[in-house]
């Protein structure tokens, strides 16, 4: 089973003026993406947009990423939705067009307790093969539900295809408790990019990041640095990456990494309501800020 490592970039959607999926625009991502040298692609999760995407959409947008990556790259499909069946259905089809694996966040919004979180997953990687491998996914400054080790550990227990965690909260502490695992064998992924030098360190298997996404460079240099041992050059470029996390918001609003995306050449289209794209004030500060801290860098905006 192909696990998620070193640099997967977390991809936006890009939907025309009138709010409509452009397919044609996901095919030029991938591309731009591979190019660049990313490891892993990871489409549909938050800075995919998920939620706002429906199950038709969402299943259009993963046969064009898995087509146009042609096994290229490693393709894992996010496919949490806000409920269950619709989850298992996405989760089926991702399996059903070649994908290398599946993300599953925790139910969002409504509290879910320990018990339920295990019995959730466990039914989700249930409705695959035993050989399509699931990494669990928490983020719950945004879900509003919080999976610990130990649930993970118990899903891990009862479903074999159930391989690791992509974790989208700065705390190291439960990371620590998510590398124990299965004996240490259990795949973590941090979802914070400020924390991909820190997270490798501490023996995670690389960065789910979506400010790669916009600026792949620096992510790849970082992990390819850390290979090499060269651990100055890492600080170095964690230190850009951090920069750009800032300047894009960490990606609290897509519309950043849309625009940023433009800038660099390359259209990602607009954001689907409620969200707003951002204003021409807007745009002009965030093209001085990236312009600044390219120069510093020698990276183009």
């Amino acid at each position: 089973m192909r696990h998620l490592y070193g640099v997967t970039t977390a991809m936006v959607t890009p939907f025309n003026e009138k709010g409509e999926v452009e397919l044609s625009l996901v095919d030029e991502l991938t591309e731009f993406l591979i190019s660049k040298g990313v490891h892993c692609l990871y489409p549909l999760g938050t800075t995919g947009e998920m939620l706002r995407l429906g199950v038709e959409e969402r299943m259009q947008i993963a046969e064009r990423v898995v087509k146009k990556a042609d096994g290229r790259v490693t393709v894992y499909i996010h496919v949490g939705a806000m409920n269950q069946d619709e989850t298992i259905e996405l989760a089926k089809h991702a399996h059903a067009i070649g994908a290398d694996g599946i993300g599953v966040v925790t139910p969002v919004f409504f509290s879910a307790n320990d018990h339920e979180l295990e019995e959730y997953f466990v039914k989700v990687a249930s409705s695959v093969p035993e050989d399509f491998p699931v990494y669990l996914y928490n983020i719950p400054q945004l879900a509003g539900n919080d999976l610990n080790a130990q649930v993970a550990q118990r899903v891990a227990d009862r479903r074999k295809n159930v391989i690791g965690v992509k974790y989208s909260y700065p705390d190291f502490l439960r990371v620590n408790e998510y590398l124990d695992v299965n004996d240490g064998n259990f795949s973590v992924v941090p979802g914070t990019d400020r924390l991909f030098l820190a997270g490798l360190a501490m023996g995670c298997e690389g960065v789910v990041s979506g400010v790669s996404c916009v600026y792949p460079e620096p992510f790849i240099e970082i992990y390819n640095a850390f290979k090499e041992k060269d651990f100055d050059k890492a600080r170095k470029y964690q230190k850009l990456a951090n920069l750009y996390c800032e300047a894009l918001k960490c990606g609290s609003n897509m519309s950043y990494f849309k625009e940023a995306l433009k800038l660099r050449g390359l259209n990602a289209g607009f954001m689907r309501a409620p969200q707003l794209d951002l204003t021409e004030s807007e745009i002009k500060e965030l093209q001085a800020e990236l312009s600044n801290i390219s120069s510093e860098f020698s990276v183009g905006v």
